[in-house]
């Protein structure tokens, strides 16, 4: 139950699919991306409420309005030989950014994952932040995560993502 001032932070469920999505959109709409946001809330449905979930997801609600959400997935190190968490996404309502007399919603959401994470013995969580968002990469540096300068993401989607599948 959230005190007067302080969203409730909980594990998004099924009938949270449209809540998500909306938010997830505001996001490319942030970027400059919506042409690229593909998304529809029975994806969501499909791929993260269903027999094995690709996904899970916080979801903070004041007063049962969604107002923030942090969406990962599992992720595993050969390296480390460890388990972890990959975060994909991680929105915040323009109302609830920056310091509130609670503290910071974004960092109570990544807490919230963090605690989930440990508790399921997993040892790290990775994300990547859009090379332009420097707010968001700071924000990320005070919570005490660091730019792996050694590594870099690939992307391989599209038609060139289905001709390798397609062996051609």
């Amino acid at each position: 139950m959230s005190t007067k001032n302080q969203p409730d932070i909980r594990l998004a469920q099924k009938d949270d699919a449209l809540a998500l999505h909306a938010m997830l959109f505001q996001i490319a709409a942030a970027t400059g991306c919506e042409d690229k946001f593909k998304s529809s809330p029975d994806d969501l449905v499909r791929d993260g409420f269903g027999n094995a979930p690709a996904f899970e997801a916080m979801i903070a609600t004041e007063n049962s309005t969604p107002v923030a959400l942090c969406l990962y997935f599992p992720s595993y190190s050969t390296f480390r030989g460890q388990a972890g968490l990959y975060i994909q996404d991680l929105y915040v309502a323009p109302s609830h950014r920056g310091a509130q007399p609670w503290g910071s919603l974004a960092r109570n959401l990544v807490q919230a994952v963090a605690k989930q994470a440990h508790a399921q013995g997993k040892t790290y969580i990775r994300l990547s932040v859009d090379a332009q968002n420097v707010i968001g990469q700071r924000f990320y540096e005070k919570l005490g995560m660091r730019p792996a300068d050694d590594e870099k993401i690939f992307v391989l989607d599209g038609h060139t993502f289905t001709d390798l599948a397609q062996n051609k």
